[in-house]
């Protein structure tokens, strides 16, 4: 992790386009998949916290999120919904009390996109299956 301030203002990166097994975010290199939150991003390597479609995004995933300074979160499950998120992480958003959108991944780019336009968003995006 790089030295990121959460207090700094720094809007969430947007995402310019998206294909399969392919985005382009604004600042980064072009790749598949991407963590992103309040002033910058990176690839998700799924290795980091033991990510798999099946049990999914896992609770360390979501908690970058939040300690970039995300205030909503939106988790992109693919572009044909196979990845899921586990249940000890919906237990983490929901004792958080964070407000978190699930969606197939174009939809989830979308909802992305126009949050950040106003919100601290923070987002996971898968982008093939």
């Amino acid at each position: 992790m790089t030295g990121f301030d959460a207090t700094d203002g720094r809007p969430s990166p947007r995402i310019t386009a998206l294909e399969w097994g392919r985005m382009e975010i604004d600042g980064q290199a072009t790749g598949k998949d991407f963590v992103l939150y309040p002033g910058g991003g990176h690839p998700w390597d799924w290795a980091e916290n033991g990510t798999r479609h099946d049990p999914g995004i896992q609770p360390g995933d979501v908690r970058e999120l939040l300690d970039r300074g995300a205030e909503v979160l939106v988790l992109g499950l693919g572009m044909h919904r196979r990845l899921k998120v586990a249940p000890e992480t919906l237990e983490l958003l929901r004792a958080a009390g964070v407000e978190a959108h699930l969606a197939e991944t174009s939809e989830a780019v979308a909802l992305y996109n126009t949050l950040a336009a106003t919100r601290r968003v923070g987002g996971l995006f898968h982008s093939t299956c």
